[in-house]
Order: C-alpha cells, then sequence, then structure tokens
C-alpha cells in the first residue's frame, strides 16, 4: 500500500465531514444533543461526519476496517487480529462545538500495527487542516492555500520559558500538581487552554512545547494528531515516556500521555522529581 499517496483523499474526506459538521453548527437555533451510555454528549453533526467519513474511506481502502467512535462496537476478538486500519473520531471536541467556540475537529488517521502513520486533523470553523505521514513530515494548511511545513520546538535544560496547553473542559488536581512541578524548572510557564486535538497540533507546530493529558481520553481522540506530531519531529508517550502504541487491549481508554515537541529533553524530571543524565536516563 502507497500510504503517502492516501494523504490528498482522506484530507478530502476531511473537508467534506467538516462541511457536514458546520451545516449543523451555523443552523439556527440550539444544538439537540443526546448522551452516550458513558455520558458523553453526541450531535446531529457527530453523526452525519461519521456517515461521511466511513462512507468515502469504505470506497477509498475497501479492504480496512473503520473504527469510530459513532459506530457499533467492535468486539475485542475481532480488532486484535487487525495489522491495519483507520480509526476516526468524525468530530472531537463536541462540548467545544455545543458552546460554538469553534474549538473542534475531524480526526481521521491511520493505524499499522499499533503505530499512527497517517494522520489529519481538520478544523473546519478556521479552515486549518494539518496532516502528517510517517517519514515525509507534517504540514499545516490554512483556508485551503498552500501548505507549508511544521515542526516542533526544542528545548533547552536551563531556559526559563515553557509553554503548556490544556484542556479547555478537561482540568483536575494531578495536572495542578504537574504544573506546579514543571515551574520549579521553567519559572516563566504560560499556560495556554484548548479543546480538543488542537492541542497536539499545537505541539507540532512548535506553539507549545508539551500537552500533559492527564485525565481520560479514548484512542480515536488522539491516533490522528499523533500522527501529525510525530511527523513533525515529536513523540507522544505514555506517562512513564514510553512512545504510545494503539490497538493493544480490549478497550480504547488511552492512559494518561504526555505529547512531547522535543523528545531530546528529561521530561521525567518534571513528573517524578528524579534529575536525568543527558542521555534521558534517571541518574
Amino acid at each position: 500500500m502507497n500510504i503517502p499517496a492516501l494523504l490528498e483523499p482522506v484530507k478530502a474526506i476531511s473537508r467534506a465531514a467538516g462541511a457536514a459538521i458546520l451545516g449543523v453548527y451555523h443552523a439556527a437555533g440550539p444544538v439537540d444533543v443526546e448522551h452516550k451510555a458513558d455520558a458523553s454528549p453526541v450531535t446531529q453533526a457527530d453523526l452525519a461526519a461519521h456517515q461521511v467519513i466511513a462512507k468515502a474511506l469504505q470506497a477509498l481502502t475497501p479492504e480496512l476496517p473503520v473504527l469510530s467512535e459513532e459506530a457499533l462496537a467492535i468486539p475485542w476478538a475481532t480488532r486484535q487480529h487487525w495489522q491495519r486500519y483507520w480509526l476516526v473520531d468524525p468530530l472531537d471536541g463536541t462540548k467545544e462545538f455545543i458552546k460554538r467556540n469553534g474549538e473542534f475537529t475531524v480526526n481521521i488517521a491511520l493505524i499499522d500495527e499499533g503505530v499512527p502513520v497517517l494522520g489529519v486533523v481538520y478544523v473546519p470553523v478556521q479552515d486549518i487542516l494539518y496532516s502528517g505521514v510517517t517519514g515525509h513530515g507534517a504540514c499545516k494548511e490554512e483556508q485551503e492555500g498552500e501548505a507549508f511545513s511544521i515542526s516542533t520546538a526544542s528545548v533547552s535544560p536551563g531556559q526559563r520559558r515553557l509553554t503548556v496547553v490544556a484542556s479547555r473542559s478537561h482540568r483536575g488536581e494531578i495536572l495542578e500538581q504537574w504544573l506546579n512541578r514543571a515551574r520549579c524548572h521553567f519559572p516563566e510557564l504560560e499556560l495556554v487552554s484548548m479543546g480538543s486535538s488542537l492541542k497536539i497540533c499545537l505541539v507540532a507546530e512548535g506553539r507549545a512545547d508539551i500537552y500533559p493529558r492527564l485525565a481520560p481520553t479514548s484512542e480515536w481522540d488522539t491516533a490522528a494528531a499523533q500522527a501529525v506530531l510525530e511527523a513533525a519531529g515529536g513523540l507522544l508517550t505514555d506517562s512513564d515516556f514510553t512512545p504510545y502504541r494503539y490497538n493493544r487491549k480490549a478497550d480504547i481508554l488511552n492512559p494518561h500521555f504526555f505529547a512531547l515537541g522535543d523528545p531530546r529533553y528529561p521530561w521525567l524530571q518534571l513528573s517524578s522529581g528524579r534529575q536525568q543524565g543527558a542521555d534521558g536516563s534517571p541518574e
């Protein structure tokens, strides 16, 4: 399979899904909201985007299964045999969609042996599209204009400033404790709040240094943006700073994770208080 050749069609699919979302977003009156079994909200826009994406991906790659947040659950007995599949969140940031603040995205990722190797994150309200393919770099497009390459920022030992991005809707004591430890190393810490997978994309384009996610998420929330981040030179890890991989267990919940702009920096010292050597190992 020629994975890079899939990128342009997937971009077009994400934009078509975005158009379906905006049809609901710009409609008069409040958004009709239902709640799933886990109490998370779902709207007609989520379902419309899912229909667009599922149909288009099936036509593009009929041999590949699609795992979408808005589809029927697929049992682990089936999923555990998948080597390559699409992982989709048709509308990531439904709470932001309901608030009509524009901070929601369409997420489409191709997973190969647990690794997100292609990802597209589309921001319908702003018509901004992030994309990345392993080994081929990452790009950002604004208003369907010319794409330009993006890359993550470096973090140097001894620097005072650090830009941390955090969820707008999900904060908690664990994150506050982490931020307090981080301020011991970076006294000029700046905190930026934002919704959806845009947080990971901010790290991918070098506008933020790290995104600590110390609250629940699911695999479809992160896969597309992880592909963009890692194509841009960053890394998404679990709380032990091990690269995160997909479809390794029956449930689709993510562990706590970190989206890192500069994987070479000894980030572990911010989480544990331990000092690290120059090679990243604990001293």
